[in-house]
């Protein structure tokens, strides 16, 4: 009777939330939780993983850990309040789906009566490396390894900041917790909502740890742009030794990592980054790497990153020990480790650089349409930017011949809170502002022919192109317009063959190039008509023109 009349008694000072500040919720929670460990080291929440029966440690220390219904983001249950906020300035749709207020109270009400006489792990971390746009965040979980994930990826307060650590966002991580679609406002069972109002972040349902990583980066793509005049992206960045800052754009496949872990350049960040007037800033403190087929030749960093306090995420050993086995992707494809940053050794220290002098959009054009290296100007910048082109290689499903081209707005439209065509002119204004900022675009697909036909591009001939690109050796070579997307293709780059330059060239078949290129910059253009309404002449002019070739 008495813990039943304690938990009504919960459950209904709970409904008074909304004028409660974070660190009252969290007082709230952590006086009905049987236990709250606050901000514990990465060995205190290894230790308490294992004793948790939440996972094992492999033979290089690192702990392994399942997710288990979810082993990836679900983001037809990704949802956003809609208030007198976000009503007129979300970009509303199947990307960013309303969720209304009342029904957010409800349910936030019911995640925060869950944690009751639970275990909880509480995590004060913040975003962004410059400091001028620090976001403070303060994370509620249910299981260790989730709040080692936040350590590892989110930035980490010094001990003497800790005592004065205000929270500015909150995020609520119940993965046990089930919603109940009907009564909730759900689709199913779990559910990731922003309140950009309310500043908190819900998540329930499932046990995928990335949906945290990539609500704060939503929350980020909302609040910079709009408030700070920052342009926030879904890239890599590195510093060469002149202190040289390089962007890299590109979606999964086309060599993102792989191309910015330069051992010439220090590694700025692997994945969400800042553009402020005078820096180029890391979002995170750390990477969440996949690790397909990992192997130490291919990705050096990523394999060498994996010892202790790193969280390898549904991977599984090699039968009769404890090595993993990179290739078993029995549970999922998207298999995942998550480190600290401090894991890789050439790394910018802190985690931010100057203003960019180049940047990169990477593509697998498994058309073998586009060139392995072209340069654009600022409209084609934008319109490049908004399609977030790549494609992929024909599948096994009966009926799919031929490569399938993929376009995520701005390389990344699952963040995406504002209307794309707001990050496409916050690029187009920079460039202008910066004239001497080259963009350049490198296909990391096939050249010769499509995928089947033709070839994909040499590593080395793509670490070449972007080696010159960044050392100013294609300053002063001759360029030729592609006939179709109007880019400008050097006619050499130092050490890769000059055949290589102009893609119609390498095919056998020019007419067959011809018809190739005009149906590829059809797709940009039925893909483009979505964005149509919410972007400059300028943009629209720098659409790809499908030609007539005599």
């Amino acid at each position: 009777m008495g813990k039943a009349f304690g938990l009504f008694i919960f459950a209904n000072t709970l409904t008074k939330y909304l004028i409660m500040n974070t660190k009252e919720i969290l007082d709230l929670v952590m006086s009905r939780a049987s236990k709250a460990h606050v901000n514990l080291n990465p060995a205190e929440l290894v230790r308490h993983a294992i004793l948790n029966g939440e996972g094992v440690l492999n033979d290089t220390g690192a702990l392994m850990a399942d997710t288990g219904e979810f082993t990836g983001r679900s983001p037809k249950d990704k949802f956003c309040v809609v208030d007198d906020k976000t009503a007129s300035t979300v970009w509303w749709g199947d990307v960013n789906q309303k969720f209304e207020s009342s029904k957010f109270e409800a349910l936030l009400n019911k995640v925060l009566n869950h944690y009751a006489g639970k275990q909880i792990y509480v995590r004060d971390a913040y975003a962004c490396a410059d400091e001028r746009y620090k976001l403070n965040i303060r994370v509620i979980n249910e299981t260790a390894y989730h709040n080692l994930f936040c350590y590892n990826l989110f930035l980490r307060p010094s001990a003497e900041e800790l005592p004065t650590f205000t929270p500015e966002w909150l995020i609520i991580n119940a993965p046990s917790f089930k919603a109940i679609a009907a009564e909730d406002g759900t689709r199913q069972h779990n559910f990731s909502i922003i309140d950009f109002s309310r500043k908190i972040i819900l998540v329930g349902g499932s046990g995928y740890t990335g949906e945290m990583k990539k609500g704060i980066f939503t929350v980020l793509n909302y609040i910079l742009p709009q408030e700070k005049g920052v342009l926030s992206m879904h890239c890599s960045a590195n510093i060469g030794k002149k202190g040289d800052t390089a962007v890299f754009f590109g979606l999964s496949g086309t060599g993102k990592t792989t191309l910015s872990a330069d051992p010439e350049r220090k590694l700025i960040g692997d994945d969400e980054h800042g553009w402020a007037s005078d820096s180029v800033f890391n979002f995170e403190g750390g990477c969440y790497a996949k690790c397909v087929d990992l192997t130490a030749e291919k990705e050096p960093q990523i394999y060498h990153a994996i010892k202790f306090g790193a969280l390898l995420e549904n991977t599984r050993f090699i039968p009769e020990t404890s090595t993993v086995d990179y290739s078993n992707i029995s549970v999922t494809e998207n298999t995942r480790v998550a480190y600290p940053i401090h894991h890789i050794d050439n790394i910018a220290q802190p985690s931010l650089g100057k203003a960019p002098e180049n940047i990169f959009f990477l593509t697998a054009d498994a058309f073998g349409v586009l060139p392995p290296i072209s340069k654009l100007n600022a409209g084609q910048a934008m319109y490049s930017f908004i399609s977030g082109y790549t494609a992929k290689v024909a599948g096994t499903e009966a009926g799919v011949t031929e490569p399938q081209a993929t376009f995520s707005a701005c390389f990344g439209k699952a963040f995406l809170p504002l209307h794309p065509g707001k990050y496409a002119e916050m690029l187009g204004n920079k460039l202008k502002e910066n004239p001497n900022i080259n963009v350049w675009l490198i296909n990391t697909g096939w050249s010769g022919g499509p995928y089947g036909v033709g070839s994909r591009m040499k590593l080395a001939y793509t670490r070449a192109m972007i080696t010159a690109a960044l050392n100013g050796d294609l300053n002063n070579v001759n360029f030729e317009t592609h006939p179709v997307f109007g880019y400008a293709m050097p006619s050499s780059c130092p050490n890769v063959p000059s055949e290589l330059l102009n893609p119609r060239k390498t095919w056998a078949d020019t007419t067959a190039y011809d018809n190739q290129a005009n149906k590829l910059a059809n797709m940009f253009v039925k893909n483009f008509e979505q964005f149509a309404s919410g972007v400059s002449e300028e943009i629209l002019n720098a659409a790809p023109k499908a030609v007539q070739h005599s």
